[in-house]
């Protein structure tokens, strides 16, 4: 009994820490928006730069990704050593960070909806409270990912992707746990389930870009028009 009742308490605590609306509270505090109100309203780093600018997006970013690795914590220190429950704690702080119970809404039919971001920030910090050397890993893959697309969308899809390889080739060397690899599908199925209508918009060819990829093609866009006006 005492051992379920921990582990209540860690996914409870997990959830949690995950609900907490870092993009809401920042961008709230930088600028007195609601970033549910700005784009895609989600609560995540991308958003809340476009609603306050590059450091609120990149402190959301952050709190986020610690929202993940503090699920670590709660296992040390209820139940250490129990695999499968840092496995569920980490995609519990995914989930409340995708679904937080503090952005309780009601829409016009009635339903209840909790918002949130799409968790990319928050599945590395899951993946890192399961193994933190993965950060030197996924930093610079998920980050070429950005530079060569342009599209946050697929950089947050690939931070799980990245994680769930990553853990298949340590369990095949035979020097990580399979429950890790686990972690790296479901989150990758929530960070999708999270981002289908930017799926959508990436098969119709009108997802957003942003940072240096967006720069340079309208720098040559803005290069073709002149030409054309030249001649």
């Amino acid at each position: 009994m005492i051992v379920l009742l921990k582990v209540a308490l860690v996914l409870i605590l997990s959830y949690l820490v995950g609900s907490i609306p870092s993009g809401w509270i920042i961008v709230k505090i930088a600028s007195g928006k609601d970033v549910r109100q700005v784009e895609s309203g989600r609560t995540g780093g991308t958003n809340a730069m476009r609603a306050a600018g590059w450091l609120a997006g990149l402190l959301t970013g952050l709190a986020d990704v610690l929202k993940g690795v503090s699920t670590g914590l709660f296992v040390t220190w209820l139940l250490p050593g129990s695999t499968w429950l840092q496995v569920l704690a980490a995609l519990a702080a995914v989930w409340g960070h995708n679904h937080s119970i503090f952005l309780y809404e009601r829409t016009p039919s009635g339903k209840i909806k909790l918002r949130g971001g799409a968790g990319g920030a928050t599945v590395l910090g899951g993946a890192i409270a399961l193994w933190p050397p993965i950060l030197f890993f996924i930093a610079p893959l998920s980050g070429l990912v950005f530079l060569i697309s342009g599209y946050a969308s697929l950089t947050t899809i690939s931070i799980a992707f990245f994680a769930a390889i990553i853990f298949c080739i340590r369990y095949f060397l035979g020097i990580g746990p399979w429950e890790y690899i686990v972690y790296g599908v479901l989150a990758e199925l929530t960070v999708l389930w999270a981002l289908r209508p930017n799926l959508k918009r990436l098969r119709e060819g009108t997802e957003r870009m942003v940072g240096p990829r967006a720069n340079w093609k309208k720098k040559s866009i803005q290069k073709a028009s002149t030409k054309q006006h030249i001649f």
